[in-house]
């Protein structure tokens, strides 16, 4: 793990995570939106201030994130929100001032109860509020995420309390937590993560960042190159073990476009066309960005 990212030391540290939380309301009308206001500060300093795990972080690691969350239902009597968010998280790329796109997902059913002035407290041992179990499983799972792109399966500890604290939300009376729900919900998604099957994947985030993006600034070329072995080795692999899974169709979702510039008018026409099979091969719903690939 290299210096310039965590430091176990007694230096100043900081929380992991640096969060934007946006509270999209325009779609209800005739409530006082100071309500969504104090939700958005309450949230942002929930999410902020916290120290979720051990680990020592200095200020300038902390990890980018953004939660846009769109109300699209707000009951006053009582104090249920029916939402829709877009979660996402950026990953600095080593000697350069580019940001890469470490996870995005769209969460349908981020649905919660909150009253204005709430203190919310969080408990990951005894999950018994909504609102504070959606923000701990994704805090976890991009600081997990994010360790997993500096050293291989860097993140085991932090998934395994996000997969703990999904069941230990078991009896919450909201969607998104169960198995079989849906094969996109927050529980398919840690559980797949951390499915032996799909090992692989686990190993493409460490491959992808650290010895591809992260060695582009030294070498484009070898840089690129072990890019494709890991697109080889671990995006078409996982999906060959368990092709049920969405998680690269999810991964190439949201990596469609670096992954076109990766290789538009560079590299070699027969490392191309293998880039292109593979892609298409997972996602052919995003054939517009594989196509430039070819180019």
């Amino acid at each position: 793990m290299t210096s310039w990212f965590l430091f176990f030391n007694n230096h100043a540290t900081a929380q992991e995570l640096q969060a934007k939380i946006t509270i999209n309301h325009n779609q209800i009308q005739g409530t006082d939106k100071s309500v969504f206001e104090n939700l958005q500060q309450t949230l942002e300093q929930f999410v902020n201030e916290r120290q979720w795990t051990n680990l020592k972080f200095q200020k300038n690691e902390r990890i980018v994130c953004n939660f846009n969350i769109t109300v699209t239902k707000y009951d006053q009597s009582s104090n249920a929100f029916t939402c829709t968010a877009l979660i996402q998280a950026n990953r600095p790329v080593y000697n350069s001032a580019y940001t890469s796109t470490l996870f995005n997902i769209k969460d349908a059913d981020f649905n919660f109860e909150f009253a204005q002035f709430d203190q919310i407290e969080f408990n990951e041992e005894n999950i018994d509020n909504q609102l504070t179990a959606l923000f701990g499983y994704y805090a976890y799972l991009i600081i997990g995420l994010d360790l997993d792109s500096f050293s291989p399966m860097g993140g085991e500890d932090i998934l395994q309390r996000c997969m703990n604290l999904t069941n230990n939300a078991q009896n919450l009376s909201f969607t998104g937590w169960k198995a079989f729900e849906n094969s996109k919900n927050r529980f398919a998604i840690i559980n797949d993560y951390l499915d032996g099957g799909m090992k692989p994947f686990r190993q493409l985030q460490y491959d992808y960042y650290r010895t591809g993006l992260d060695e582009m600034a030294n070498s484009p070329e070898r840089g690129r190159t072990n890019i494709t072995t890991a697109l080889e080795t671990g995006l078409k692999k996982a999906h060959e073990d368990k092709p049920m899974s969405m998680l690269p169709q999810i991964w190439t979702d949201y990596k469609k476009d670096e992954l076109a510039n990766i290789y538009h008018k560079k590299g070699t026409q027969k490392e191309k066309e293998a880039v292109y099979e593979i892609l298409f091969g997972i996602n052919a719903s995003q054939n517009a960005s594989w196509d430039k690939i070819k180019q």
